[in-house]
C-alpha cells in the first residue's frame, strides 16, 4: 500500500510552531498551511520565519483567513500552538472540526479538560463526531506528567501518594505563557490577577488525566498559585523587559487531588524566568509499596513537547472521531516517518 507525507496546518508560528515547522519537516511530513495572529509574521513564508533558510512556498495567514486556508490546502491535521485553556482554544478547534480536519494542541487544559470545561469540551466533541474528525491534546504532559507515571505504577504493590514536580523556562514559550504566569507582576497585582484565579493550572488536567488512566474517581481537587521571585533582576526575553526584585518572575501551581480510592495526586508546577544556574526538573516519587522516585534533569521541555505532538499524529488519525484525550490512546511512540495512506 503506497504512504503519502501528511499533509499538515501549523496554526501558531511562534517559538513553539516555528520548532515543529523545522522538526514536522524532517520527519517527512508536508507543511501546507499556516496560520499567526502576530502582524509581525504576517504574509511571511513560513520556512522564514522558522529560520531554515529556505522558503517553503507557504504563507502565514492571520487567523481571520483560516477558513480559506482550511478550504484550500487539503490538511489532515492542524497543530495548535497558541494558548493554554480551552476558552482560548475553543475557535481555533471549531475551525479545524467544522472542515473535517484532525487537530492537536499543546494546550495545557485540552490534555484533559472534560470537568474544567465540560460544556465546552461535549459541544467540540460533537462537532468533531459530525465532521469525522479527532481533536486531542498533547504535548510535554502527555510523557513526562502522565504515560511515564502510568508506567511506573505498573510495577507497583500498593499507590498511597504520587508526589509530582516539574519546572521550566517560562521564557522558553513566547509572551502568552509569560504572561498567564504572572511574569513581571508585582505581589499585590499577582495575588488580585493570578493566585484569585480560578482557572485551572496545567497539573489541574493531568491529575485528572493520571486519574483516568489509574481508574481512580476524583473525591476532591484544590489549588494553590504561589509567585516565584528572585533577589535581584532578571530580564524577560519573551516580554522584552526587566523584571525588578521582588516581582514575580513565575508562578508556582500546587495542586492535590484526593480519590475515593485512597490514592492522593500532588503536583508541583513551576514556570518561571531562570536565574544564572536553574534548569529544567522533572521528578516524580510514587509512595507505596514500595516507593519509587524518577527525577529526569535538565530534560528539553520545548523539544520534547515537539516531539510528543509530533509522534502523536498516526495515532490520532487512527483514533475514533470525536475529543479523544490520549488516556484513550496507547502510549506514545517513537515514529521514523510520518506517512499516512495515499
Amino acid at each position: 500500500m503506497s504512504k503519502r507525507p501528511i499533509r499538515i496546518i501549523q496554526w501558531g508560528c511562534g517559538l513553539m510552531g516555528q520548532t515543529l515547522i523545522r522538526t514536522l519537516r524532517e520527519k517527512g511530513a508536508e507543511l501546507v498551511g499556516a496560520i499567526d495572529h502576530n502582524a509581525a509574521r504576517r504574509d511571511r513564508d513560513a520556512g522564514e520565519v522558522a529560520g531554515l533558510g529556505q522558503a517553503l512556498g507557504v504563507r502565514i495567514h492571520p487567523p481571520d483567513q483560516a477558513d480559506a486556508v482550511f478550504r484550500e490546502v487539503r490538511a489532515d491535521v492542524c497543530i495548535l500552538c497558541t494558548r493554554s485553556i480551552m476558552s482560548e482554544l475553543a475557535g481555533a478547534l471549531r475551525v479545524a472540526a467544522r472542515h473535517g480536519v484532525n487537530a492537536i494542541t499543546i494546550g495545557e487544559e485540552a490534555f484533559y479538560p472534560w470537568t474544567t470545561s465540560k460544556a465546552l469540551t461535549e459541544e467540540l466533541d460533537q462537532l468533531a463526531r459530525d465532521n469525522d474528525c479527532t481533536l486531542t491534546g498533547s504535548g510535554f504532559q502527555d510523557v513526562f506528567w502522565g504515560n511515564l507515571i502510568t508506567v511506573l505504577a505498573g510495577a507497583t504493590h500498593r499507590i498511597d501518594r504520587i508526589v509530582g514536580l516539574t519546572q521550566y523556562n517560562a521564557d522558553d514559550y513566547g509572551s502568552a505563557l509569560a504572561q498567564k504566569h504572572g511574569v513581571g507582576l508585582d505581589p499585590e497585582t499577582f495575588a488580585a490577577r493570578i493566585g484569585a484565579s480560578n482557572s485551572p493550572s496545567y497539573v489541574w488536567n493531568s491529575n485528572e488525566w493520571l486519574c483516568a488512566q489509574l481508574g481512580w474517581r476524583v473525591r476532591d481537587i484544590r489549588q494553590q498559585l504561589l509567585p516565584t521571585t528572585h533577589t535581584g533582576t532578571l530580564r524577560s526575553a519573551s516580554l522584552g523587559r526587566e523584571v525588578p526584585a521582588g516581582h514575580a518572575t513565575g508562578m508556582k501551581a500546587v495542586v492535590v487531588t484526593e480519590t475515593h480510592e485512597g490514592p492522593v495526586i500532588e503536583t508541583h508546577c513551576v514556570g518561571k524566568l531562570y536565574a544564572p544556574g536553574e534548569v529544567d526538573l522533572n521528578e516524580w516519587t510514587l509512595r507505596g509499596e514500595p516507593d519509587t522516585t524518577v527525577t529526569i534533569r535538565q530534560p528539553a521541555t520545548p523539544a520534547l513537547t515537539c516531539a510528543t505532538v509530533l509522534n502523536r499524529l498516526p495515532q490520532l488519525l487512527a483514533a475514533p472521531p470525536g475529543f479523544v484525550t490520549t488516556d484513550r490512546f496507547a502510549p506514545a511512540a517513537y515514529v521514523t516517518r510520518l506517512e499516512t495512506e495515499a
